[in-house]
């Protein structure tokens, strides 16, 4: 079953974040969401639907654009998983810092 922009949405306001992050502003945007530190107001990831279930891309921001965040292209995950590496990640967190 296919989750709704609104459950996705729900779902990442209520992840876990760790303490040290300082929690996350989800904003809806463009075919997704964008993801932003409370302490700071940076950017720390981009959420891109793809329309197949609670599966979506993950992007970080790097050099005033949105980008893969590794050397092997598209990062596409589980919802969940998609939660768990930018929470774990360092290099999402550097604008947020």
């Amino acid at each position: 079953m296919a989750s709704t922009p609104d459950d996705l949405r729900a779902r990442i306001e209520a992840y876990p974040w760790p303490a040290g992050r300082g929690g996350i502003e989800v904003v809806r945007a463009n075919r997704g969401y964008t993801l932003y530190s409370q302490r700071t107001g940076g950017p720390v990831a981009r959420l891109r639907l793809t329309g197949q279930g609670d599966r979506v891309q993950v992007l970080w921001w790097r050099r005033e654009a949105w980008g893969n965040p590794g050397p092997f292209g598209r990062e596409v995950m589980p919802l969940d998983d998609a939660l768990a590496f930018i929470a774990a990640e360092g290099f999402f967190w550097i604008q947020a810092s």
